[in-house]
């Protein structure tokens, strides 16, 4: 028998509206919430620290239900929801009546694990949380070795990218900070910088990402930074047929990451 929330006014619904809806209490508190259950499984592969999961029984399918709460036995609190309730704090329209509780994790620079010659996709101050989480389904699908935010907008835990990602933020290594402080990490990694900009660019199909390579995308509005182009080994351009000179981050992203991925081999998974 668990324990059962079945007012909209109780403390503890309340905060979990906050960590929904407010970045700076996410921040403060060190907590965000998950919902749905794929996402809840693929943090815990990825070794978040769970406090609590809250479920609403007509809702969950009960099998699904008690895999999950088998796995996180002795890890985090359970505590049952009326469907009043529970639809209070979900954050997705079409819910699977499952949301926990999480501490975030610090996405340090230093925290990063490279391999020698590594592949990283990095997006300097993507203004859309739906643009973050696109750009990180890319990230997982070619399998880069690292996600960079520069100069983020919203902290990585917004609910919106983790939907939007469909989990994707917990599957790829993902660090931040500010451009200067990543420019000298790749520097100091001797990682190669390619700066997706217009100004000196080539066409991405010729230049050779087998090297360390850091693929830099940015705005649609605004590009790049300034510093970017300073430090970039080479600028690089897709070349377009239209009207227009540009197009949605993510799909951009997805083009240049995927070319780098074929250069070194890419092999799907069967």
């Amino acid at each position: 028998m668990y324990k059962l929330i079945s007012s909209t006014q109780n403390p503890t619904i309340k905060k979990l509206v906050a960590l929904q809806e407010k970045s700076r209490e996410r921040r403060k508190s060190g907590l965000f919430l998950i919902e749905g259950l794929r996402e809840i499984n693929l943090a815990l592969n990825a070794c978040y620290d769970f406090q609590h999961v809250f479920f609403c029984k007509t809702i969950v399918e009960t099998q699904l239900l008690e895999d999950l709460l088998d796995t996180l036995s002795g890890k985090a609190e359970v505590i049952e929801l009326t469907e009043e309730v529970y639809r209070k704090i979900a954050y997705r329209s079409g819910t699977e009546g499952v949301i926990a509780s999480a501490k975030a994790k610090p996405h340090a620079l230093t925290d990063l694990q490279l391999p020698e010659t590594p592949l990283i996709l990095i997006a300097e101050a993507p203004e859309k949380p739906g643009n973050i989480g696109a750009l990180l389904r890319t990230a997982d699908a070619a399998g880069v070795d690292a996600f960079i935010l520069a100069n983020p907008l919203t902290d990585l835990y917004n609910p919106n990218i983790i939907r939007s990602s469909v989990g994707g933020v917990f599957t790829v290594p993902v660090a931040t900070g500010s451009t200067s402080e990543i420019i000298d990490f790749l520097k100091n990694k001797n990682i190669h910088i390619f700066a997706a900009i217009l100004q000196e660019a080539i066409s991405y199909e010729k230049q050779n990402f087998k090297e360390a390579s850091a693929i830099v995308v940015g705005t649609e509005a605004d590009g790049l930074s300034a510093a970017w182009r300073a430090e970039s080994k080479q600028n690089i351009i897709i070349p377009m047929q239209g009207s227009l000179d540009s197009m949605n981050v993510s799909v951009a992203a997805a083009i240049l990451i995927f070319e780098a991925r074929r250069q070194r081999g890419f092999t799907p998974n069967s």
